[in-house]
């Protein structure tokens, strides 16, 4: 094990302190920043401006997290490799399975379509969803599950990031006890497990930001409990709490917590075949 190696075994958890609360901090500013910048820049349109703020503090997080890389790990970025594949593949996974949510709550009895949304309005649901996908998975799986996994193996750091991912989400509106083992069960096994398959960031990234447009930027739902936009269709949710999620949105819905669930098997059960899934023996210095 050469000298970088020893180094980043036993600093891992500084490594891990100061990439988690860096990256988590950097994504609280941008978000208060970008939402002064729409509520104080008077224009005609501030949606443009929210999504083109959404779009500078994103490409400002990623600087961020190149430079600690750089800077703490002294090695380049692979896993923020520029690779559009892995970004529309996951994008085209989020809205394919967020869809399936609903078809499934439709079947369910608990969803009842209603037609389009003549109002409909994606900019602010697009900015806010881009947002929370670069920053999210840069301090989650960039920062915390990767750090953790090169210590203690794949299994532990998806529990441990995955609780602590539910937790963070508990202070949201409309959150429940559900909600938060909800958000760890689905977002956090199913975005460390794509990050685990591909080796890639961009990977969770276009995944996360495809399951929170089509919850609400396409059927209009609330979005871990923030407040419903104007989606391109019209859905109404009614039924137990358990099915429709509640005030949260259908992301609290053991619908969606299981089929997240199926999805996330499948991609360890392919990470696993592939030897990306990491044993507790495994040691940041065998990836170099």
């Amino acid at each position: 094990m050469g000298a970088r190696g020893e180094n980043k075994k036993r600093y891992w958890l500084l490594r891990l302190l100061v990439f988690f609360a860096v990256l988590l901090t950097s994504y609280i500013l941008v978000q208060v920043g970008s939402a002064a910048a729409v509520r104080h820049l008077h224009i005609a349109n501030p949606d443009w401006i929210g999504l083109a703020a959404s779009l500078v503090s994103g490409a400002l997080m990623v600087v961020v997290y190149v430079a600690l890389v750089r800077g703490m790990e002294q090695r380049s970025a692979r896993e923020l490799s520029p690779r559009i594949a892995f970004a529309i593949a996951g994008i085209v996974l989020g809205v394919a399975a967020f869809t399936a949510v609903f078809v499934l709550l439709q079947l369910a009895g608990v969803a009842r379509w209603q037609g389009i949304n003549a109002h409909f309005n994606p900019l602010p649901m697009l900015a806010a969803a881009l947002l929370a996908a670069v920053g999210e998975e840069l301090a989650f799986r960039g920062a915390l599950f990767r750090i953790l996994e090169e210590s203690l193996g794949s299994s532990i750091a998806l529990a441990i990031s995955a609780v602590i991912f539910g937790l963070l989400h508990a202070a949201n509106p409309g959150a429940t006890a559900v909600s938060t083992a909800a958000i760890a069960l689905e977002a956090g096994v199913l975005l460390s497990a794509s990050y685990a398959l591909t080796r890639n960031l961009w990977f969770p990234i276009g995944l996360h930001l495809g399951w929170n447009f089509t919850e609400g930027g396409l059927f209009g739902a609330s979005v871990s409990g923030g407040t419903a936009s104007k989606g391109l269709f019209a859905v109404a949710l009614q039924g137990p709490q358990l099915l429709t999620g509640g005030r949260f949105g259908p992301e609290a819905s053991i619908i969606a917590v299981a089929l997240s669930l199926i999805v996330s098997l499948v991609m360890i059960t392919l990470a696993v075949r592939a030897r990306r899934w990491l044993g507790t023996a495994w040691r940041a210095a065998n990836a170099a």
